[in-house]
């Protein structure tokens, strides 16, 4: 296999996921700042041209950071990210899905629109009017998590997951783009805390 990696908080969050599986790949990095994912070589891996992307033994690719994930998990399923049993897996897809709509999709799409306009603008369809609204929606978002996460060590309780993989790559990303976490939210930033200072954060 091979692992076509890239600045950004997508590829950050899939190699987090393999350092905490100790799973080592082949990387391969492709200048997004340069607009290589944009070109045809990296169009033909992903016709989506973002990144990252997964090149698997067999010469096919796999892209989306939650489907690279669930893959790696299937082909090395030790130690569970995701989940051991089809309970614990649900309710890793239940909070994975919850995190990625309401809060890291409005934040991504906030910074697109609004500082990053100028990068994005050639790229993607953008609405620099939505910005606002869309950074709005993630802080009210990651205010109800802040109460969903009273009295919990993760976002599955005690199990580290996928899910607070994603949540902790885009909160960072956040913060280093004009969206900070709202120190008020107290249980997230002992959350932040406490995933910070994993070996993986450093990946």
């Amino acid at each position: 296999m091979k692992f076509y990696d890239s600045v950004g908080p997508n590829p950050r969050i899939v190699r987090m996921f393999m350092a905490e599986k100790g799973i080592d790949i082949p990387k391969q990095t492709v200048d997004l700042r340069g607009g290589e994912n944009r070109q045809e070589p990296h169009l033909k891996r992903n016709p989506m041209g973002q990144m990252p992307t997964l090149e698997l033994d067999d010469g096919s690719y796999l892209s989306e950071i939650t489907a690279i994930c669930e893959y790696l998990e299937e082909k090395n399923p030790k130690p569970a990210l995701i989940g051991e049993t089809p309970e614990e897996r649900a309710e890793c897809r239940m909070w994975t899905r919850r995190v990625d709509l309401n809060i890291c999709e409005p934040l991504a799409m906030g910074y697109r629109f609004g500082e990053a306009l100028k990068f994005f603008e050639k790229r993607i369809p953008v609405a620099p009017e939505a910005s606002p609204g869309l950074k709005m929606i993630a802080a009210n978002r990651l205010k109800w998590l802040n109460e969903q996460m009273a009295g919990k060590e993760y976002l599955c309780g005690k199990r580290f997951t996928m899910a607070d993989v994603l949540l902790f790559g885009w909160l960072e990303f956040g913060n280093q783009v004009g969206q900070p976490l709202d120190p008020a939210n107290t249980n997230i930033v002992a959350w932040m805390a406490r995933v910070g200072a994993r070996p993986s954060a450093k990946a």
